[in-house]
C-alpha cells in the first residue's frame, strides 16, 4: 500500500521555526523525485521546494520557490524513506496546508496545517 503520511504541523510564532516531515512507503523512495507544497486559504496549492535523487558524488540537488529560498530548506533519509522540510523564519503568510507529493506516482500527502501567528 503507498503511503504519504504528513507529520503534525503545529502553530508557531512568526520569526520561528518548523520541521515537517513525510514518511513515504509502498514506493522506491530513493529513486523518487519529491516535492513539497502548501495551499492557504483560498488560494490555489503552490509549489514550496523539490529535492531530487541522492546522487552519490554530489548528493540531492534541491529548488526552492522565491518566497522560500534561504529560508526554508529540503531533505531527505533514504533509509527512513522520509522527506523533510525545515521552516525558519517563518511569516504568517507561509500559513496553510502543506503537502509532500512523490512526482514520478503523482501521489499526495493528506495534508498538514501549519499557523504562523503571534
Amino acid at each position: 500500500q503507498v503511503q504519504l503520511v504528513e507529520s503534525e504541523g503545529g502553530l508557531v510564532q512568526p520569526g520561528g521555526s518548523l520541521k515537517l516531515s513525510c514518511a513515504v512507503s509502498g514506493i522506491p523512495f530513493s529513486f523518487e523525485h519529491m516535492s513539497w507544497y502548501y495551499q492557504a486559504p483560498g488560494e490555489q496549492r503552490k509549489w514550496v521546494a523539490s529535492i531530487d535523487t541522492t546522487d552519490i558524488r554530489s548528493g540531492a540537488s534541491t529548488s526552492y520557490a522565491n518566497s522560500e529560498k534561504g529560508r526554508f530548506t529540503i531533505s531527505r533519509n533514504d533509509v527512513r524513506g522520509i522527506l523533510f522540510l525545515q521552516m525558519d523564519s517563518l511569516r504568517p503568510e507561509d500559513s496553510g496546508v502543506y503537502y509532500c507529493k512523490a512526482r514520478t506516482y503523482d501521489l499526495w500527502g493528506q495534508g498538514t496545517q501549519v499557523t504562523v501567528a503571534a
